[in-house]
């Protein structure tokens, strides 16, 4: 008996041990960006056009590894990622189809890895970056954790991700700006840090366009995403007041307070999912967004059109100076990522 309790005291100091090394390479290595990150500042950049016309396409393409064929842990499925050539075949067509969209001035993609255990480390940014030469790119990392432990039968390991969006047009300034609020001790230290990325335009009138990629928090108890909503309000509001033109596009883990709750062939998610306040911001501020068709699913099970729950927290923000010509849910079957790609085209207000 006295072997025994020796053996399973050493077990207990030794997880004990693992455990506290854990937290505190965590502590040590936590990313903690400052509330505004300036990625790149031009000097001489072309004006825009006060009439500009643009198509955007906004896509989280969930780091190529939420196929229609996966669950996962989070959502209370049992898979924490695919097999590498899954990640492969969804990261081609990913690329696929994003470059078989015409005359595109704007893509907002979410969930972008550049090392990761879930993607197998490879560098979707740099893969994406190749395959679009005559765009201007830009990163905003909201994931950098050396390594997750949960589920701890299959660690997620490593994390490196982030927001990613491309221009036709080059920005006179690019700024990361970090959401306020996480989660409590010790999770926060393995989570997301959430912000928005702001690329800015020279308007030939002295103005600037701001398009603005945004992802916001998920798996909260909707405390996170108040918080940065109210962030994001301000931000909107200050630049308005400039005189700018601001779009906001992304995966914003909520939906619009006016969406419809059925659809004609899918089975619409009533369960978790907030919906934004109608009086956030004055109504002349508008939000752009279909019924027709959802742009995310559940991924407890892998996908099945009858009984998958499916809902729109896809779409985009408006000032009051930008006009809204169409927008477009693209039902790709969820066949590359829990999400679909949203595809949308507006107008400058002269």
């Amino acid at each position: 008996m006295k072997k025994f309790l020796k053996i399973l005291l050493y077990i207990i100091i030794f997880v004990v041990v693992i455990f506290a090394g854990l937290i505190l390479t965590a502590i040590f290595t936590d990313y903690k960006p400052e509330e505004k990150v300036i990625i790149s500042e031009k000097i001489n950049t072309v004006n825009l056009p006060d009439t500009l016309e643009f198509d955007i396409v906004d896509w989280n393409i969930g780091y190529c590894g939420l196929d229609a064929s996966m669950d996962f842990f989070y959502d209370g499925g049992t898979h924490v990622r695919p097999d590498i050539q899954n990640v492969i075949d969804n990261l081609n067509a990913v690329k696929s189809f994003l470059k078989s969209q015409s005359d595109i001035e704007f893509y907002l993609i979410q969930e972008v890895d550049k090392e990761s255990k879930r993607s197998y480390k490879i560098n979707q940014y740099d893969s994406l970056k190749t395959s679009f030469p005559d765009y201007y790119t830009s990163f905003g990392k909201n994931y950098d954790v050396f390594f997750v432990p949960t589920p701890p039968s299959q660690p997620y390991g490593k994390v490196v991700s982030g927001l990613m969006t491309l221009s036709k047009f080059e920005a006179k300034n690019i700024t990361r700006f970090q959401f306020p609020g996480n989660y409590d001790f010790p999770k926060g230290l393995f989570m997301l840090d959430r912000c928005f990325l702001v690329n800015r335009f020279n308007i030939e009138n002295g103005k600037e366009l701001l398009i603005i990629n945004t992802h916001n928090s998920a798996y909260d108890d909707g405390s996170l995403k108040a918080g940065q909503m109210e962030y994001l309000k301000k931000f909107l509001q200050d630049e308005y007041q400039k005189g700018n033109y601001i779009l906001v596009g992304g995966d914003w883990n909520q939906s619009p307070f006016a969406v419809d709750t059925t659809f004609a062939d899918f089975k619409y998610d009533t369960e978790d999912f907030s919906r934004i306040a109608n009086n956030y911001l004055p109504e002349d501020w508008k939000w752009i967004f279909s019924n027709a068709t959802p742009t995310n699913r559940r991924v407890k099970t892998p996908y099945d059109k009858k009984t998958t729950l499916t809902t729109v927290i896809d779409f985009f923000l408006i000032s009051p100076n930008i006009e809204s010509i169409s927008i477009e849910n693209i039902n790709l079957e969820f066949k590359n990522s829990d999400h679909q790609p949203v595809k949308a085209s507006f107008k400058l207000k002269k």
